[in-house]
Formats: C-alpha cells, sequence, structure tokens
C-alpha cells in the first residue's frame, strides 16, 4: 500500500471553558489495561450533499463534544503506589489528517495487517504519562474518496460502554443535533470510601482475579509464548450455525430449563473448548478464560445513566482443558455462567475494598500491550473473550454517512478475542480472534467443524 502522509496534527481542545482541577479516578479505572484502546472506522466517500470539509467538521464538532467530556481533554499522572489521578486541565485531544496515494477498494485487506496500524494514532508510552493524550483520532483520505478513522481512547479514563458513548455523541454534534444522554462524570459513586457498606470481610471476594494466569505445564514463565508469531482472523458464524451451537448446548445435561446459555456463553464457550483442542493441551492443562462483565446494572443502586467511566471488571472462568474437551459445550458454557453470576454489588464493592486496601496497584495494571515481555499474559493457554455484542458500536455518522465498517484497530496478542455483530446481516456474529500462527488453521477447523 502507498505510504501514509501525516498532514496536520491538531490540538483540539474544548470549545468553552470547562471545570479544572484534579479528580481522584475510582479503583475499577486503575487496574487492567491502563493504555488505549483502538477503534477503526471506513466510510465510503462523501456524497454530493455533504458540503463541509471533513477534518473541520471533525475537529469543530470534537471541540464542543469535549465541552461536554472534559475530562478526554485531561491527562493522567502518577501518584504514589502506582494509583493513577485524573487531572482534568483542558490540555485537549490529538486530531491528525492524513492522507494516502492508495485506491482503498477493500477495506478487508487491512484486517489484522500491519497495514491497519498505520491508520491508527501512535502512542509513545515512553513519554511521561502526564504528557499523553488521553483521546487521540486520526482521519485518512484515500485516493479514490473513501475515508478511514480511527481512535485509541484511554481505558484508565473510560470503558468500552463510555468511549462509545462519547463516539456517539460526537457524530451527532457533528450532525447538528443536541446530545442524547448527557454523561454523568461524578465518580464517586465507585469511590472506595465511608460511603460504601463494611463487605470487605466478604467471602465472595478473594482477588483472584489479580493473580497471575496459568501457565503451560512444565514452564516457568511465558517469555517464549510471547515470542511467537501470531496472526488475526475474523471469522463470521451465520445466524443458523448460532442457532445450532445454542440448540446442542441447551440441550445438554447442564443446560438451565429455566434459562438457556446466552450468545456469549454459547459462543465463547465454544471458542474456548477450541482454543484447548488446537493448542493441543495435555488434558491436565489449567486455561483461564478472562471475561469482561459490565457492572452498571449489578451494583446497588444501578449507576446513573451515562456514567462515564470505568465500569467493567473482569472475571476469570477457570477450568482443565481435558474437563472441557471431553465434556459437551455446556460444561465450558456453565463454567462462563458461573464466573458472570459472580459479579453481583457485593462483588462489585468488596474488589474496591480490596484494591483500596492494597499498598501498591502495580501488580494489577497492565501497561505493556504491545507486545511487551512484561505485564500479564492471557495467551497459551489462556484466552480472553471480549463482547461487543450489546455496544451501541455501529452507525456512527458524522454528516456523510454511516460508516461500512468498523472494528477493533488492533488485537495482535495471542488469546485476545472480541465477539461483535455482523453489521451487514441480521444475527450473524464476527469472531476477531488472535492466535499463534502454528495454532490458527487448527482452531479454524475446528472452530467450524464442531458446530
Amino acid at each position: 500500500m502507498a505510504p501514509i502522509i501525516i498532514r496536520n496534527t491538531y490540538t483540539v481542545v474544548a470549545a468553552e471553558p470547562t471545570w479544572t482541577g484534579r479528580f481522584p479516578l475510582a479503583e475499577w479505572d486503575q487496574v487492567g489495561t491502563i493504555t488505549h484502546v483502538p477503534t477503526i472506522y471506513f466510510y465510503d466517500k462523501p456524497p454530493d450533499s455533504f458540503q463541509g470539509n471533513v477534518v473541520e467538521t471533525l475537529k469543530n464538532s470534537l471541540s464542543r463534544a469535549l465541552f461536554h467530556f472534559y475530562p478526554l481533554a485531561g491527562r493522567i499522572r502518577w501518584l504514589p503506589h502506582c494509583r493513577l489521578e485524573l487531572d482534568c486541565n483542558a490540555a485537549g485531544v490529538t486530531l491528525i489528517e492524513a492522507e494516502s496515494e492508495a485506491e482503498l477498494t477493500d477495506f478487508n485487506n487491512f484486517l489484522g495487517t500491519e497495514e491497519l496500524g498505520k491508520l491508527v494514532p501512535q502512542v509513545n508510552y515512553k513519554s511521561p504519562i502526564e504528557t499523553i493524550p488521553l483521546f487521540l483520532a486520526q482521519v485518512t483520505t484515500f485516493k479514490c474518496g473513501r475515508i478511514s478513522l480511527s481512535v485509541k481512547v484511554s481505558h484508565a479514563v473510560v470503558d468500552g460502554q463510555s468511549a462509545l458513548h462519547f463516539l456517539s455523541e460526537w457524530g451527532r454534534i457533528a450532525r447538528g443535533e443536541s446530545l442524547e444522554t448527557v454523561p454523568f462524570l461524578d465518580r464517586r459513586v465507585l469511590w472506595a470510601g465511608e460511603q460504601l457498606p463494611p463487605f470487605a470481610s466478604s467471602p465472595q471476594y478473594e482477588g483472584e482475579e489479580f493473580e497471575e494466569p496459568p501457565l503451560l505445564i512444565g514452564e516457568t514463565d511465558c517469555v517464549e509464548e510471547r515470542k511467537k508469531e501470531t496472526v488475526v482472523a475474523m471469522l463470521k458464524l451465520s445466524k443458523s450455525q448460532l442457532q445450532k451451537l445454542r440448540s446442542k448446548v441447551n440441550t445438554s445435561e447442564y443446560a438451565d430449563p429455566a434459562r438457556g446459555f446466552t450468545r456469549y456463553e454459547t459462543v465463547t464457550g465454544h471458542v474456548w473448548r477450541c482454543a484447548c483442542k488446537a493448542r493441543g493441551h495435555s488434558p491436565e492443562q489449567p486455561t483461564g478464560l478472562v471475561i469482561s462483565v459490565d457492572a452498571r446494572s449489578r451494583v446497588q443502586p444501578p449507576l446513573p445513566r451515562g456514567y462515564f467511566g470505568n465500569a467493567t471488571l473482569d472475571v476469570v472462568a477457570a477450568s482443565i482443558s481435558g474437563e472441557l474437551i471431553t465434556n459437551e459445550l455446556g460444561f465450558a458454557a456453565g463454567k462462563i455462567r458461573k464466573a458472570i453470576k459472580n459479579v453481583t454489588n457485593e462483588y462489585v464493592m468488596t474488589g474496591i475494598e480490596y484494591l483500596k486496601n492494597h499498598e501498591d496497584l502495580k501488580e494489577f495494571q497492565d501497561i505493556h500491550t504491545l507486545g511487551s515481555t512484561e505485564g500479564p499474559f492471557y495467551g497459551n493457554p489462556n484466552l480472553g473473550l471480549v463482547s461487543w455484542l450489546t455496544l451501541p458500536m455501529y452507525g456512527l455518522d458524522f454528516g456523510w454517512g454511516q460508516e461500512v465498517y468498523m472494528g477493533p484497530g488492533t488485537n495482535d496478542l495471542d488469546g485476545n478475542s472480541l465477539l461483535l455483530l455482523d453489521k451487514n446481516e441480521d444475527g450473524s456474529l464476527i469472531l476477531a480472534t488472535c492466535q499463534q500462527v502454528v495454532h490458527m488453521e487448527a482452531f479454524k477447523k475446528h472452530f467450524y467443524e464442531d458446530i
């Protein structure tokens, strides 16, 4: 592909003055991935009815959106004991204007390739953290007139639900519409403090989610596994294939007649079993599946509509490969359901107290998500599968029409997987998964043949 040429880099600030000051982050903001999460959108050439300038439209509407979502225009800074604080200093966000002489005839050619990374804003994590913007966007115009818009949002400040809320409102503002949902910015509802019930001694929460994931039997570290070459695949699961899986799982001996297994529980159980088979595990190999659970409706009272922050937390379903493979799909789905069901109000609040009472949060933070040899490793023999099934992912329109494709900007670490709806076909799902090259073909084989 022709090189990407950066034409301009803009610092965009809020259109009007906003509150400034330092604001403590909630405990759930400060653990897990605290780097940026990338997403990319592809658009057809703007129609003749769109009379504006793409870059100016994005820049001006972004400035107005930041007035409402001003925490994104701030910076995070380190406090003692590896805790983070949000400095609402109105420093602004980054918008990059780029172009390419390439003809974008098929965006699928980019998926899972190094070329995709060139369309995504780059972040230098060696820079002091207080200098790094929390939100970056890059708009690239191709010779054919098609457009890509990629964004990176700091996971230390927001989760996927909040990030997509911001993007949706940015689009509405660009189209000249008013906000649909005003962001709720007060994070004190999830702060550790005297307002929490005395749950700290609850037996429900023992911090298992923060323990190191299992290693391959016989290995003392995951250094060699980290080095192995990976590849990304986008695997479609048709409506009929999904129905076959759900029929299989809900007629198994592990099914609950009162409540069938969900799409996520079904497909994730299937992926977990297929990964164990493809990786050639021994029957006694421990394996963990990391699941992200949205706690917004699970706490009491539920978080206010439009809560802007992190309200998802990771839980782990654990088993051994032999059990997963030899038992019916319902066995794996049941393990997943149990892990999700554990996330109650008491679980969330005791987790907050658990983190609050730790002197140092470094061991719980993943700041090495770009192929580093440090940080938690959820590749072989483990897996992470995030659901985007219920997120408002599609329909981001800035005035020139909705996207023709939306998906993860990168997904290049072994075991990282996403489950999303197929935008173009009702009832179908897409699995975006990264596996080691030596395992991918076997994984694909099992993924389809085991349905």
